[in-house]
């Protein structure tokens, strides 16, 4: 149904106010448009008490809309309303409320005064009297209002079961600073959308406080809720509030617009004045202006609008396709199953209100598909709202846009989001850096007299094809800067006699750069490793083996006696830090690695030489995860402090106790056992190994499974 779905139209007299708001904004917005004209469309019909008949399977379903159009300030919102309710339907609501409105009020209560005085035996003048007060006595009508309370709502309703005729018509603006006041009001209005009927409270009845004898009808309701995102969905109590409704109701009852950013025509003044002027858009004010003027008669009062089998059938597979859907969603996500399976029955409601401001006898099957047609928009615009960027996602970006470190202070004078108690900024800034971590934006944190900073940087991902170094046939000058290939780097380092390091120089891109700490340009987006002696080749390449590398050799490698080799590592993104990040980022990275190495090489221009003779080893795997090991951040925080918890393990056995804690140990310690034979290690040498780092272990495992296992299977490597 989804390809049968794109073929729908929507409605044409719709389109023509959408057009008229269009010009009037030189907005491209369709969908915002559309549904505060279809909020309309319902207000006229649910005023004239239009009903859709679909007794046999739904019932007397009353035609009402509830909207709810979030849109960023300079959208117009509330010119798109003034134009609609002062050029478009002012003579519907003038006609409404001085002719018809008094005719039907009349004849309401006269029959109610008839049927009243038909049982009590009073005098049908006396008891239309009393009605007439009673009517008075429960003030002025009202064509919409903006909020109240839970009793108003349901004096006002009464008002309306005295009148026959009218709709309640809550039309909440700046919807994100008046909601937690209306939740009460909110809360009445869930159950009147459905069939317009809401169960009634016992109140004490007093000599000043007497209850009205009840009335039983149906009163239609509509609901328009209109603001900007930032002030509803404000990651506060408004939102929470806000989300409440949602679970309780308003989510499979509204129908959704969310425009949080402009999107305005680009063109010159010359044609916005002609838009402006556009008289195509004068004519279908006038000509709508009219004809929903002509909708107000006593003869379209309580008017009950047929559906045919046809339509009813592709209502039918509507609901069906909805349900089908909503069993794909996951069981957490209840809010959007909620609003996915009730699309029909919105469908439904705003077909019968197309074929009333078309002046029809019945829904059409045109009807259904033009409002199913907007009703498949709703659904991706409450998506949106529910995916929408996230307060802690604003502040990781914001952080990291900046060119400068930035206190709490500076954050709660910039973001009007980064409000509350500390401990609720702290989570969000918690929350801002986890979502960091997964999305390559990387926070730090830092103290200075006792004031946190905080930086942040969003981080390039790793492009094989740019790798980025600087060489030279001199120790000092006449650096170039380069972006070489990741699989084409072998060929540096088999040139006779060059020097390199991984950074790019000042004038490095003439050929110019002098290897000078100050010249250093921030980036780098591999490391090196110099192995001088302190491990073998094989216990590396064993150990390193999930991982990318390239490792040559160097002139003073000896195979036989003493393993001389670099090892260069791509990361994960390029990093850009100052000298000394950079060398507490390799220190960082000295504390994990298994080995030992070279710890000169954590200076930022650290240059290596090439070797024409030199044998290379070549791996393909994974890049090393660069965030690790980025100082003054929550993951190399966290590194840090497991490593001091297992202080009393070496490199090499806290290296195989991550693994250890989180897989099959027999395994682990077998890994561990072939990288000790592979770094020279004898037999029994590789027991007492095993064992003592079995001991430091938490719950190790028993001494006699260790030589069932793992020294029974290392032994046949000696073989």
């Amino acid at each position: 149904m989804q390809e049968e779905i794109k073929t729908y139209n929507y409605n044409p007299i719709q389109e023509k106010i959408v057009k008229v708001l269009q010009n009037k904004n030189q907005s491209k917005e369709g969908l915002f448009f559309r549904v505060l004209a279809s909020y309309y469309f319902s207000k006229m019909a649910a005023n004239m008490r239009t009903f859709i008949d679909v007794k046999d399977i739904y019932g007397l379903i009353p035609v009402n809309t509830y909207a709810v159009v979030l849109a960023t300030s300079g959208a117009g919102k509330g010119k798109s309303v003034n134009i609609i309710e002062n050029d478009i339907l002012k003579g519907f609501k003038d006609k409404f409320i001085k002719e018809l409105l008094p005719t039907v009020v009349e004849k309401n209560l006269a029959k109610l005064a008839s049927e009243r005085a038909s049982i009590s035996g009073l005098d049908p003048d006396e008891v239309y009297n009393n009605l007439m007060r009673e009517y008075k006595g429960t003030g002025p009508f009202l064509f919409n209002f903006d909020g109240g309370t839970a009793a108003a709502i349901k004096q006002l309703r009464h008002k309306l079961l005295l009148a026959g005729i009218g709709a309640m018509n809550l039309e909440m603006d700046e919807v994100g600073a008046n909601l937690s006041a209306n939740i009460d009001m909110l809360n009445v209005f869930i159950e009147l959308y459905d069939v317009g009927k809401v169960k009634p409270k016992i109140t004490k009845n007093t000599q000043e406080n007497k209850r009205n004898e009840s009335i039983d009808g149906v009163t239609p309701a509509n609901v328009l809720l209109f603001g900007t995102p930032s002030k509803l969905l404000d990651s506060g109590k408004t939102e929470q509030d806000f989300y409440s409704l949602l679970d309780m109701g308003y989510a499979r009852r509204m129908i959704f617009a969310y425009m949080p950013k402009i999107s305005k025509e680009k063109v010159s003044a010359k044609d916005k004045l002609e838009m402006l002027r556009d008289k195509s858009s004068g004519l279908y004010v006038a000509t709508l202006y009219k004809q929903f003027e002509d909708l107000v008669e006593e003869s379209n009062t309580n008017k009950k609008l047929f559906v045919n089998d046809t339509t009813l059938l592709k209502l039918l597979d509507y609901q069906t396709y909805c349900e089908e859907r909503a069993d794909k969603l996951k069981e957490h996500q209840e809010m959007e199953k909620a609003e996915l399976m009730h699309r029909y029955f919105r469908a439904l409601k705003l077909a019968g209100a197309y074929a009333f401001v078309e002046g029809e006898d019945e829904v059409k099957l045109e009807h259904l598909q033009q409002a199913i047609k907007l009703i498949e928009d709703s659904g991706n615009a409450f998506r949106n709202i529910l995916k929408r960027e996230k307060s802690y996602v604003k502040l990781a970006k914001y952080i990291a846009e900046l060119d400068e470190d930035v206190t709490h202070a500076d954050l709660h004078e910039d973001l009007p989001f980064y409000r509350g108690s500390a401990s609720a900024k702290r989570e969000m800034l918690d929350l801002a850096i986890a979502w960091g971590y997964k999305h390559s934006v990387i926070i730090k944190r830092k103290l200075i007299d006792g004031i946190e900073f905080l930086s942040g940087e969003a981080l390039q991902e790793f492009n094989p094809n740019e790798v980025i170094l600087s060489y030279s046939d001199d120790m000092t000058y006449n650096y170039t800067n380069r972006l070489v290939e990741w699989d084409k780097l072998p060929k540096l380092f088999e040139l006779d006699n060059y020097h390199w390091i991984n950074h790019h120089l000042k004038d490095g891109d003439k050929g110019e750069g002098h290897r000078l700490t100050a010249n250093a340009i921030p980036g780098f987006n591999l490391v090196v490793l110099d192995v001088d002696g302190t491990a073998k080749l094989e216990m590396v390449k064993e150990l390193l083996k999930d991982y990318s590398y390239h490792i040559y050799t160097t002139k003073r490698h000896d195979p036989v006696k003493e393993h001389r080799f670099r090892v260069v590592l791509p990361l994960s993104h390029v990093v850009k830090l100052g000298v000394d990040e950079y060398k507490e980022f390799m220190n960082n990275l000295f504390e994990w690695l298994p080995f030992e190495v070279d710890k000169a090489s954590n200076q930022i221009v650290k240059k290596w030489l090439t070797n024409k003779d030199c044998e290379i080893y070549s791996n393909e795997g994974s890049t090393l995860n660069a965030m690790w090991f980025i100082p003054n951040t929550k993951k190399a925080e966290e590194m840090t402090h497991d490593r001091a918890l297992i202080s009393s393990m070496s490199n090499l056995e806290a290296w195989f106790y991550r693994e250890f804690k989180d897989g099959n140990r027999n395994n682990v310690l077998f890994k561990y056992a072939k990288v000790l034979k592979d770094n020279g290690y004898d037999l029994e040498s590789i027991k007492n190994a095993l064992l003592a780092f079995n001991s430091k272990t938490p719950n190790p495992l028993e001494e006699r499974e260790i030589y069932d296992t793992v020294i029974v299977s290392i032994a046949r490597e000696f073989k």
